[in-house]
């Protein structure tokens, strides 16, 4: 397993702290906010770093921004690259700005025209965009090979110490207005926010307990953890798209290795019940990634009990052509809705029945197509049904079986859902 010396973290720590100076008139010092609601659910006091308040909506300005700040006037005057389409093409794309050189920035060509509306704000003239290829992967592959052909710089996301000493800013403005906090839960993608901030805060308060929280669907660092080193995913849920990265960095995987005392998944359901939540009772708008470390509180409320505890709102980047995506994912976490084929009876008045009879009170049927088009009234169809609470689904099975219904239920097969849901 990789080691970290002590040497070392003390010399990425003066890096964030040298970054810290390095940012304070380019960066803005985010709100540290007391939530009275999720303290009193989970027996502690809970605030929330908000970085989704940051000059470009997500902390990644700051990692962005530390490393080319730091380059050369040569390298300036050749230029710098990236890959993403995301938050870290916006911080990209705004130091470039700031610093005043040029910068090429590479997307899928599947990127959102709104991501890629809102880098081209933040970079204005000094950057180009360049779409290519289906996926990150392409994307990256033709960015690197860019980056070689023209003599530029290459500016990665998160595996780079520069990167990292500016993420770990964050815990900086964490530590200033917060001095006895008790623990810090963050999100985890590529590892860069994690392992600067873990490695600043157990410098400074080494007795305090640091969590990362990845999506269940691309748990990269987690394998890193349980292999003890990065491993390539082969397969992810992209969803959570700010954390959804299919390999840890080689140089953050061991830096929080050593830093972070939990590493903790959460389904991708559960964020988008805690997207809405945010949205409907404190009027925060976050990105999948940005709720990812209170998604986790009910998973981990033992551990929190009557601490100071931070959790990091790392971005709200959330495009608003994607909450009927989140509300869906959401509902079907929560067991609030549910896809069926029914095949009705073959006798009059089934499809009556079903509603009058089969439906309680407060259940609504949200999704209702036959499936052969030809056998409209006795052929089987596709039913979507949205409950009042959880607990009325297992009565719900039993009208059906009563009235001898034959019905597939598409939620427990995820190939079936997948095809026609």
């Amino acid at each position: 397993m990789d080691t970290v010396s002590t040497e070392k973290l003390t010399l990425i720590a003066t890096g964030v702290e040298t970054a810290y100076q390095r940012l304070k008139s380019i960066v803005k010092h985010t709100p540290l906010e007391y939530n009275a609601r999720l303290s009193e659910r989970y027996d502690c006091q809970i605030y929330l770093k908000r970085e989704d308040m940051q000059v470009v909506r997500s902390y990644k300005l700051r990692g962005a921004y530390n490393m080319i700040s730091q380059l050369s006037d040569e390298q300036h005057r050749r230029g710098v690259v990236c890959a993403s389409a995301g938050n870290h093409a916006q911080g990209f794309a705004y130091s470039c700005k700031k610093i005043d050189i040029k910068g090429v920035i590479f997307m899928p060509r599947i990127t959102p025209r709104q991501k890629i509306k809102q880098t081209e704000m933040f970079g204005d003239d000094n950057i180009e965009i360049i779409l290519v290829g289906d996926t990150f992967d392409d994307c990256l592959k033709e960015a690197l090979a860019y980056t070689e052909a023209n003599g530029m710089t290459f500016v990665p996301p998160f595996d780079n110490l520069e990167v990292i000493a500016g993420q770990g800013t964050v815990g900086v403005e964490i530590l200033n207005d917060l001095p006895d906090v008790e623990a810090v839960i963050m999100p985890v993608g590529g590892g860069g926010l994690s392992a600067g901030v873990g490695t600043y805060l157990k410098q400074h308060r080494p007795g305090i307990l640091l969590a990362g929280v990845e999506p269940e669907g691309a748990p990269s660092m987690l394998r890193a953890f349980d292999n003890g080193g990065p491993v390539t995913l082969p397969e992810i849920d992209r969803f959570v798209d700010g954390a959804a990265v299919k390999r840890a960095g080689e140089l953050t995987y061991p830096i929080c290795r050593e830093v972070l005392d939990d590493m903790l998944l959460v389904p991708e359901g559960k964020v988008c019940t805690t997207i809405l939540k945010l949205y409907n009772e404190d009027a925060i708008v976050v990105e999948p990634a940005g709720a990812l470390s209170v998604a986790v509180l009910d998973l981990y409320r033992d551990r929190i009990k009557g601490k100071k505890v931070v959790c990091i709102i790392s971005g709200g980047n959330n495009d608003i052509d994607r909450m009927a995506e989140i509300k869906e994912k959401s509902l079907l976490y929560e067991g609030l809705k549910h896809y069926f084929i029914v095949r009705f009876p073959q006798r009059p008045g089934a499809l009556k029945l079903f509603v009058n009879n089969v439906l309680g009170p407060d259940d609504d049927i949200t999704r209702f197509e036959f499936i052969k088009k030809t056998e409209k009234e006795r052929g089987p169809a596709l039913v979507g049904i949205e409950l009042k609470a959880a607990e009325d689904y297992t009565a719900l099975l039993q009208r059906m079986e009563e009235y001898q219904f034959d019905v597939i239920e598409i939620n427990r097969d995820q190939t079936l859902f997948e095809y026609l849901v």
